[in-house]
């Protein structure tokens, strides 16, 4: 059997490669490839004798999936799966597994990260001291005391909500699932838009979250708020979202995600939106969970082999 590693998944190659040796104990054929391709036949020669794919974020359409021809498991290193067309995998009878939990704190920091230097001024503080200059102008906010709205309480957003409380803040919740969790409020979305000072979004994208803060849901928001948004792009307009940052409808946002991944158009309508900090799809990227996801990535393949796969979508 073959097993072919077909991005790079943030691991040394040598580790990479090691670590699947231990966990797979030499029952099969494995290659790594160390670059990026979106082009389809590429992709297609990458894996068309392949077993197993490995894939992270790399989008695998339909002609790709049909076109390896092999392909009995996807375990994917990463949480979500809408870059893969699983409706293929389904026609195929294709496994597929992702790698749940594996950034849920590295994804948590930024969370915090982004909003702490959007509080505290922290980008336009480096550049005036650099220049000589003062604090003046921009004196920023606690967190202590603040509403932050949680939309999405899987264990990314649970993790989220117990850094909010341990900064002093009122959490309020809305989820598909309420879950009985102390210091947590589950109530309607309307509820939160109106009554948060922040908002983080931790949401899968599918067909109920596509656009699910757009700009009538963004005018329930107090003028005073921000919006995070580490889960996926296409979970709030953005173009709405923009909007209401120029006209001053909501305080600031910061954004992790986009409608496709970086790098993204220079003309993005939030690159000109004012107090708002963007970064190119960082959350889930520290070396420890780099290495958390190629642990399970390698679980999954050997308990598939094994006939108990696990974390299938």
């Amino acid at each position: 059997m073959k097993l072919v590693i077909i991005e790079p998944l943030g691991v040394e190659k040598e580790k990479l490669l090691s670590m699947a040796q231990e966990a797979l104990s030499g029952r099969m054929e494995i290659v790594y490839y160390d670059t990026r391709t979106t082009d389809t036949n590429e992709l297609i020669q990458r894996g068309e004798d392949a077993d197993v794919i490995v894939v992270s974020n790399l989008s695998l359409n339909g002609d790709v999936i049909r076109g390896c021809r092999n392909l009995k498991l996807l375990s994917v290193a990463f949480t979500g799966v809408d870059h893969i067309d699983m409706a293929a995998c389904r026609e195929r009878g294709i496994t597929v597994c992702n790698c749940a939990g594996y950034s849920t704190c590295a994804v948590a920091d930024l969370v915090f990260g982004l909003l702490i230097s959007l509080y505290r001024n922290i980008i336009p503080c480096d550049s005036v001291c650099r220049r000589g200059g003062t604090k003046d102008g921009l004196v920023g906010f606690e967190l202590e005391g603040k509403t932050f709205g949680v939309i999405g309480t899987g264990a990314i957003g649970l993790r989220v909500a117990a850094i909010a409380q341990a900064f002093g803040c009122r959490v309020l919740a809305f989820s598909r699932t309420v879950k009985e969790i102390p210091g947590i409020t589950y109530v309607e979305l309307d509820t939160l838009l109106e009554e948060s000072d922040i908002i983080s979004l931790h949401v899968p994208l599918n067909d109920a979250t596509r656009g699910m803060i757009g700009a009538e849901e963004i005018q329930k928001m107090k003028k005073s708020a921000v919006l995070i948004n580490t889960a996926r792009g296409p979970v709030t307009d953005a173009n709405a979202l923009s909007e209401a940052l120029k006209a001053g409808r909501i305080a600031g946002a910061c954004v992790d995600v986009f409608e496709n991944e970086p790098p993204v158009a220079a003309d993005h309508p939030l690159f000109s939106a004012p107090n708002t900090i963007v970064t190119p799809h960082i959350a889930f990227a520290t070396r420890e969970a780099m290495v958390k996801r190629a642990v399970t990535v390698f679980e999954n393949v050997k308990l598939y082999l094994k006939g108990t796969p696990q974390n299938v979508m």
